[in-house]
């Protein structure tokens, strides 16, 4: 079993936060109109909760592809949609890399891509549950041949709790007048981010 499996890993969730069933078996679809209807209010307007339950179901299935430890997407305004996508996800060492480090997960997360939109912007930080390395970075998503496409950034936190395993925090979105707000909610949702042994 990876090491990360005997401790428990928790973050607080935002305000307006929906957690995402990425791991438990369920029917999406009524999980997603039941969440809906909690986040709108059961008073709230049919189309409204239908239209939100739809887009919180995309959200699930993919967050469901890569099976983070636990995901949430963040629904301040509910006629708007999700704003913004927060996931937390465990990397484990391995015979390529036997040691998990902050610098070995700063190399990971700056690693430059065919989409990237620009370089990311790197800097260490300490964080209640450990060292960590913060990592902002933004992509073009569904280009065209003229490579117009959708911009896709992200603010990424790589944490160093044990050498064995590490944290990603990765909160992304595409609502770009709201970089700053959302840099600064990931801020806040690391420094929540605790691990417990259970050895």
């Amino acid at each position: 079993m990876p090491a990360f499996s005997a401790s428990t890993v928790r973050m607080q969730a935002p305000d307006d936060a929906v957690s995402l069933p990425v791991r438990e078996p369920l029917d999406l679809d009524s999980w997603a109109m039941d969440a809906a209807g909690l986040r709108v209010g059961s008073d709230g307007n049919r189309q409204l909760i239908a239209a939100l339950a739809t887009e919180l179901r995309g959200a699930a299935a993919d967050s469901r592809e890569r099976g983070p430890v636990t995901a949430m997407s963040y629904v301040p305004e509910p006629e708007l949609g999700e704003l913004a996508r927060i996931e937390l996800s465990a990397l484990v060492a391995d015979e390529t890399y036997p040691t998990v480090t902050v610098e070995l997960l700063l190399h990971y997360l700056t690693m430059p891509t065919d989409i990237s939109f620009r370089p990311p912007e790197a800097e260490l930080r300490t964080l209640p549950v450990g060292p960590a390395v913060r990592v902002r970075h933004a992509y073009v998503q569904d280009a065209d041949r003229d490579g117009t496409g959708t911009i896709m950034e992200t603010c990424a936190y790589g944490i160093c709790p044990d050498e064995k395993w590490g944290l990603v925090l990765l909160t992304s979105w595409r609502a770009l007048a709201h970089t700053d707000a959302l840099c600064d909610l990931t801020d806040r949702v690391a420094r929540t981010v605790t691990v417990t042994s259970s050895s």
